[in-house]
Formats: structure tokens, C-alpha cells, sequence
């Protein structure tokens, strides 16, 4: 879906929940949403971040966003059951879910990792991402068409020495994709699917190549189309399958 060209009210009045909005491939597929007219929840742990994507959506024209200032790294049941509440209350329902918060951790032998980072990766790119979906599921049950995106990479196909719980995060992020939409498959209007981002000029990209050019490789507003096919209405009837955001 690398060539998918969106109507601009491919999202009108939808109300859609970006993780790690604050950031990267979050912010911008924040502001596109908004550009295509859904209104963004925008989740991440620094509220300064989430403050100057609001602002930039409200100056574009954009529907007035919603701020969830949330650490995933520590975050609790209760705090997930406490913030679908709130998006209950304001909302009453959600039509798209990206998880997009991801920690990298180290880049180093399994031998050498540290357990605290371990699980700290873990926490934040597979528990907590566990816990919002399993929060959030009766808000996108409320929908007429509701879509989860978890965020893939190709070393959660394939594994790669060095790239540890990052690696292993990934591989269980496809398992509970898999498993997701397999379990609302014919009983549910909501669909599931992962988008692999691929190479992309990010601060995470930066940290596991910090010898690469970032001009050699894409852009976050380069791989937008296959974030706006699969939360949009074209994607109707798509689930349990992972997309390559660069073909």
C-alpha cells in the first residue's frame, strides 16, 4: 500500500489513539490523521511533546486533539482501565488504535544484556501494548469499524544477533496481532494488523545506526499511506496480515 492515495476525509470524525505520539513516526501519523480529519488521542510520556503536536494540529485546522501524558514503562492495569474510562466519558467509543511507543534497548550479545533493560523493553513494546488493546477493546467494539495497528520490524520476522529484546518484542508483537485477530475474526467489526515502518528517519533509527546518513533513508511523512490505508475504511475486511510501510 506504499502507493495509496487517501481522500482527504478518508478519517472524518473518527477518533483515533496514537502511542509515542509525542515523536517520530507517532507525531507525524498524528497530524495525518488529523490532516484526513479524525480527532487524535495523542498518548506519550512527555507532555511538552504531546503539547507541541497539539498545537500544531490545532494550527493546521485540525479537530481539537486529546493529551494522555502515560509512561508505558511503568504504567498499571488500573491506569489502563482508568484511561479507556476517560476516553469512555469523552468519546464514547474508538475507532483506531496505533501502537506506535517502542524502546530499542541495547545493542549487544544476550550474554551481556542487562535483565532490567530486558524487561523494560518488554514492558513498554509488548505488556503495556497488551494491556492498552485489552483496555481499550470494548471502545473499538463500539465502532462501526474498528482498526488496531501494532508497529513490526523485520527483526520480529527474522532474528538478528545484537538486536536482542528488541528482536524477541517484535516477534511477540506479530504473535499478538496474529492471535488478536484471529480471536474477533467473524465476530467483531474490528480488524488487526502490523505495519512494518522499515528504515526510517527517526531518534531509534539514529541510536542503532549512528555511523548512517539519515537523508539515505525515508522519511516519517514518506511512509504515510500504508498508516492511513489501515486505519481508514479501504482496509475494511484486512486483518491478521503485516504490511511493509516501504514495500
Amino acid at each position: 500500500m506504499t502507493d495509496y492515495t487517501a481522500p482527504a476525509d478518508l478519517l472524518k470524525d473518527k477518533i483515533i489513539l496514537v502511542t509515542g505520539a509525542g515523536d517520530g513516526i507517532g507525531r507525524v501519523a498524528a497530524k495525518t490523521y488529523a490532516a484526513h480529519g479524525a480527532t487524535v488521542i495523542l498518548l506519550g510520556r512527555t507532555t511538552a511533546k504531546l503539547e507541541a503536536v497539539y498545537d500544531e494540529i490545532e494550527a493546521a485546522g485540525g479537530a481539537k486533539p486529546a493529551i494522555l501524558p502515560v509512561d508505558l514503562s511503568g504504567v498499571r492495569w488500573e491506569e489502563l482501565e482508568y484511561l479507556a474510562q476517560g476516553v469512555d466519558q469523552e468519546f464514547g467509543r474508538l475507532d483506531g488504535l496505533l501502537h506506535n511507543a517502542s524502546l530499542l534497548g541495547q545493542r549487544t550479545p544476550i550474554a551481556n544484556y542487562h535483565y532490567a533493560t530486558w524487561q523494560q523493553v518488554m514492558q513498554v513494546n509488548v505488556n503495556a501494548a497488551f494491556g492498552l488493546t485489552k483496555a481499550m477493546l470494548p471502545l473499538l467494539e463500539a465502532s462501526d469499524s474498528g482498526s488496531v495497528i501494532f508497529t513490526g520490524s523485520g527483526v520480529g520476522l527474522k532474528g538478528r544477533a545484537y538486536w536482542g529484546a528488541y528482536s524477541v518484542s517484535k516477534f511477540a508483537t506479530e504473535g499478538l496481532m496474529q492471535v488478536l485477530a484471529d480471536e474477533v475474526e467473524g465476530v467483531s467489526n474490528i480488524r488487526v494488523n502490523s505495519i512494518n515502518p522499515g528504515a526510517t528517519r527517526t531518534n531509534m533509527r539514529a541510536a542503532a545506526y549512528p555511523a548512517e546518513d539519515p537523508k539515505t533513508v525515508a522519511t516519517p511523512e514518506d511512509i504515510m499511506p500504508t498508516y492511513l490505508y489501515l486505519m481508514g475504511a479501504d482496509s475494511v475486511g484486512v486483518s491478521g496480515k503485516q504490511f511493509n510501510a516501504q514495500g
